[in-house]
């Protein structure tokens, strides 16, 4: 079982990079990937990142060791980044909710008849 495990390490130092947050995990296994995300328009860190481990268990030794640990001089909250949605969840709010306003017009006219604002069905 080769699968890769990535973890998300949040509260990073401005001063964190890729190569730093890296050797600060190297400890707990082999690391296939690190990344510190960047604001695309100052470069500067964005205050997380995420380390993919070659295997689980070296992942959640990581999370066990490193969580609300110093790493260039900031706590760090360390834990399982797979945690994520899939397509149909909930989480996706603002793409189906922003549809919402839109959606004012023609939305109750499929389930309650076009009753409401439209007013050519009455008098």
């Amino acid at each position: 079982m080769a699968e890769e495990t990535k973890i998300f390490v949040g509260n990073l130092s401005w001063n964190t990079t890729d190569d730093s947050l890296r050797s600060g995990f190297s400890q707990f296994g082999e690391i296939s990937d690190s990344i510190v995300l960047k604001d695309r328009e100052t470069g500067r860190s964005r205050g997380f990142g995420f380390i993919s481990f070659s295997n689980a268990d070296d992942a959640q030794a990581a999370i066990q060791g490193m969580n609300e640990q110093d790493l260039d001089g900031r706590s760090i909250r360390v834990n399982l980044a797979n945690e994520r949605p899939s397509g149909g969840g909930n989480s996706g709010g603002y793409s189906i909710g922003g549809r919402s306003r839109d959606g004012y017009r023609g939305g109750g006219g499929r389930r309650e008849g076009g009753g409401g604002y439209g007013g050519n069905g009455g008098g």
